[in-house]
C-alpha cells in the first residue's frame, strides 16, 4: 500500500510504535490553550463584574475574559473591582484612560427557581458609541454555554467576524494501549469522552446541527463508519462492508454522509444515508480516493486522489461526475477541509520534506503555509473561518494546534501526558 493509502486509511498508526513507549499514567485529558503567537494589534478591551452577577453559579465575566484572552487577538484591560450594569453609560474618559478601547456592560439578574437572565452592552470607549446589547435567559447548567455566547458577541461587535467559543471540539486521546474519543469546549474545558476503547479511533466529523459525531473505530479489527448521538451516547454503524470503510463527512443537510470504501477494489467515494442503507458509488477512477468533504453549499465534495501521479485535491459534484483538479503547487496534497464560506481550502502539504498546513484561496490561487511544524495532519476550520484546528507533535506526542487563516494567531493545545489526535472543529450551536 503506497503512502497515500496508508495516510488516508490508517493516519493513526504511524504512531503506534512510538504511543506504545508512553508511559502507563492516567490521562489527563483536558486541553490547556497556550498562545505561541499573537495577532498584530490587539484589541484592548475591559470586561467588568457584571452588576448581580453573585447571584450566578459561576462567574460569567470571568469565563468571558478567558475566551478572549485566550484568543490571542484580544487584550484585556484590568478595571479592578469595577461593576458596570448594561442600561448604565459607561465613564468613556476612565475607561479610555485606563487604554480600554471598548467595554462589555452587564447585568445578571435570577428570574425564578433555577432560572438567570443576563443583559450585556458593548461599547466603543473611544467613539462613545452603543455596539449594541443582547439577552440570555438560561439554566444553571447552561451558565457556561452562555457566557461563551456573550464572548461570541463581544468578539462579533469588536472585529465584524462571528466569535467560535460557544462550539466544540472532537478529538482523540491516546495512553497506553487505551483510545478516547473526546469532546470538549473549544477552549478545551469540560473535556468529556464519548467512547472509549482498546482499538484505534480516527475521523471524526461533526453533523452540520452538532449534536453528532461519525468517526471510524477499528474495535471489529477493521476500519467501521460510526455515528454517535452525543446526547444519548447511542451509536449506530453506517459502513460495515467489505474492506476498508474510512474518512466520513457529513453534507450540509446532514442527511448522508461521504466516504471513502474499498468494497469494490481501490479506493473510491460513496454517499450513504446517515441512518443507513445501500451505498452509492460517486467516483469513478483507477486511482485512490479518498477523504471526502462537502462544500458548504453542498453542490461539491473536495477529496483526495493520486489519479494525476501523485496525491493532490480534486473535487467533483456532490452527485457524482467528472473531477476537476484543485491543487498544483507541490506533489504531495492531502487532507481537505473547506472553510464555512466556502472560499479557502485547508489542507496538508510537503514541503521540502515536512508536512505541514496550507491554504489555499479558491478565487484568487493564492496558496501560504500556515504551519511551521513537520508532521502535521487534519487541518480542520473554526465555524468563524478564521481559525484552523491541526494536529502535530511536540516532545514526541501528539499535539494541537491552531493557527489563524492569515498566520499571525498561533496557540497550543495540548493535555498533560497524553497523546492528542484527529482533530474536528464542530460548529456554532443552533
Amino acid at each position: 500500500m503506497h503512502g497515500l493509502a496508508h495516510r488516508a486509511f490508517h493516519r493513526f498508526l504511524p504512531f503506534m510504535v512510538a504511543l506504545a513507549a508512553l508511559a502507563a499514567l492516567p490521562v489527563r485529558a483536558q486541553l490547556t490553550v497556550e498562545i505561541t503567537g499573537a495577532g498584530g494589534r490587539l484589541i484592548p478591551v475591559a470586561i467588568p463584574y457584571l452588576a448581580g452577577e453573585e447571584a450566578l453559579p459561576t462567574p460569567i465575566s470571568q469565563i468571558v475574559s478567558q475566551d478572549l484572552a485566550k484568543s490571542g487577538i484580544f487584550q484585556l484591560v484590568d478595571v479592578g473591582l469595577m461593576r458596570l450594569p448594561e442600561d448604565q453609560i459607561p465613564d468613556y474618559a476612565n475607561l479610555a484612560s485606563r487604554g480600554a478601547d471598548a467595554v462589555l456592560a452587564g447585568t445578571a439578574t435570577a428570574i425564578g427557581t433555577g432560572q438567570y437572565e443576563v443583559r450585556v452592552r458593548v461599547f466603543d470607549t473611544r467613539r462613545q458609541a452603543d455596539l449594541g446589547g443582547i439577552l440570555y435567559r438560561f439554566t444553571p447548567s447552561q451558565t457556561r454555554a452562555t457566557a461563551h455566547r456573550i464572548a461570541d458577541f463581544v468578539y462579533e461587535k469588536l472585529t465584524g467576524v462571528p466569535g467560535y467559543f460557544a462550539s466544540r471540539l472532537a478529538y482523540v486521546v491516546k495512553q497506553g494501549s487505551r483510545y478516547e474519543l473526546r469532546i470538549s469546549e473549544a477552549d478545551g474545558s469540560n473535556s468529556v469522552p464519548a467512547l472509549i476503547s482498546q482499538e484505534p479511533i480516527i475521523s471524526p466529523a461533526w453533523s452540520p446541527d452538532g449534536t453528532k459525531v461519525a468517526y471510524v473505530s477499528f474495535e471489529a479489527k477493521k476500519p467501521v463508519v460510526y455515528v454517535h448521538e452525543l446526547a444519548t451516547g447511542q451509536r449506530r454503524v453506517v459502513a460495515n462492508f467489505k474492506g476498508s470503510n474510512s474518512a466520513p463527512a457529513f453534507s450540509p443537510d446532514g442527511q448522508s454522509i461521504a466516504l471513502a470504501l474499498t468494497r469494490d477494489g481501490i479506493s473510491q467515494i460513496y454517499l450513504v444515508p446517515v441512518s443507513g442503507g445501500a451505498p452509492v458509488r460517486l467516483s469513478r477512477s483507477n486511482a485512490i480516493d479518498t477523504e471526502p468533504v462537502f462544500s458548504p453549499d453542498g453542490r461539491y465534495i473536495y477529496f483526495t486522489s493520486d489519479r494525476g501521479g501523485s496525491p493532490q485535491i480534486y473535487r467533483m459534484p456532490a452527485s457524482g461526475g467528472a473531477a476537476e483538479r484543485v491543487t498544483f503547487e507541490g506533489e504531495y496534497n492531502v487532507s481537505p477541509d473547506i472553510s464555512p464560506d466556502g472560499k479557502l481550502l485547508a489542507f496538508v502539504t510537503r514541503n521540502q520534506g515536512r508536512y505541514q498546513v496550507a491554504l489555499l484561496d479558491l478565487q484568487t490561487r493564492q496558496q501560504i503555509i500556515l504551519s511551521d511544524s513537520t508532521r502535521d495532519e487534519s487541518p480542520s476550520f473554526a465555524p468563524n473561518g478564521r481559525m484552523i484546528v491541526y494536529a502535530s507533535e511536540s516532545g514526541g506526542r501528539g499535539t494541537l494546534f491552531a493557527v489563524s487563516t492569515d498566520g499571525k494567531v498561533r496557540l497550543r493545545l495540548s493535555a498533560e501526558g497524553a497523546d492528542v489526535r484527529e482533530p474536528a472543529w464542530g460548529p456554532l450551536p443552533r
